[in-house]
């Protein structure tokens, strides 16, 4: 009975084990594997519109000799194309400058959201949540009619003297609009992981730190900020990963000279249907994003069993 349970036990164990890497294969791998099979075929004009490289139905022999024979012109098309390049250098630098805006308007909202009575914190939460239940699409297309020369702010500007009656902001179709957007969209995905953080926050070490002679905001600097570290870690990178991507945004607010790397990617895989490039385009955006976070990670993770 004994080695029954023990054997009943482990296949359990296994089985737990076994779940995170299945659903890594099923939703991660396995579509990766698709778009990396894609971006080494030909364009073609057919549906498919490319030219598969690898015939699994060839059997293990010819796909060996399908794999000596690789080619990666579609990288190399890539690499010599600038456009590619500055899609991908601008889309990091607005994701950037975006994910440090919504952690500046983010840190205060989830500070003010922890420091409040236990009994207001669920209706914060809510007002936070709330808004984003409405479609993405209709909330950044809302903002066209906020941020248009005639629109609301242009409005709300004239009315309290800001502007004259002649005078408009011009911000749609600029980077600027780009920026609200996204930090306008991601916020929640900012505040909630710095909220979680900050509410686990013991208020006895701000008292005794002020009770040693700290000033509140010094407090705040060498006490508040360094144990927010997880929660503006993992905040950053819910915001920062998927602005990079972004294509919603720039296409809705941005003008046309807002390059970003979603938006390219859609020109070629929707317009020029050249799903082989497009394809290219996707791995390395994947390869981007995840060298450097599982670089992080990896010293992040010497780093605490240095200091056990």
């Amino acid at each position: 009975m004994r080695a029954g349970g023990a054997s009943s036990g482990g296949w359990g164990r296994r089985f737990v084990i076994a779940v995170p890497y299945l659903w890594l294969l099923v939703f991660f791998l396995a579509p990766f594997a698709i778009v990396l099979r894609i971006s080494v075929s030909e364009v073609a004009i057919a549906m498919p519109p490319y030219t598969p490289t690898f015939d699994l139905a060839a059997g293990l022999g010819q796909f060996w000799r399908d794999v000596q024979q690789l080619s990666f012109a579609n990288y190399e098309w890539l690499a010599g194309d600038p456009l590619y390049i500055n899609s991908y250098l601008s889309s990091l630098w607005i994701a950037g400058v975006s994910t440090f805006l919504t952690l500046l308007i983010g840190f205060p909202i989830a500070y003010g959201m922890a420091r409040a009575p236990r009994g207001l914190r669920p209706i914060l939460m809510m007002a936070i949540i709330l808004p984003f239940w409405t479609s993405f699409l209709i909330r950044v297309y809302a903002w066209i009619g906020i941020l248009k020369p005639e629109g609301l702010l242009t409005l709300f500007g004239q009315t309290i003297g800001l502007l004259g009656p002649e005078d408009q902001f011009r911000i749609l179709n600029t980077n600027a609009a780009v920026y609200v957007g996204i930090v306008y969209s991601y916020l929640p995905f900012m505040v909630l992981p710095l909220y979680a953080a900050l509410e686990r926050l013991d208020g006895s070490l701000l008292e005794a730190a002020q009770d040693l002679g700290c000033t509140p905001l010094k407090a705040f600097w060498v006490i508040t900020v360094p144990l927010a570290v997880p929660g503006i870690i993992a905040g950053c990178f819910l915001v920062f990963i998927p602005a990079v991507g972004e294509f919603v945004i720039p296409d809705l607010l941005g003008g046309s000279d807002t390059l970003m790397i979603g938006r390219t990617l859609w020109n070629e895989f929707f317009n020029n249907r050249d799903w082989p490039v497009s394809s290219a385009v996707a791995v390395l955006l994947l390869l981007v994003l995840i060298v450097p976070i599982v670089a992080f990670q990896h010293v992040q993770q010497r780093q605490q069993e240095a200091g056990r």
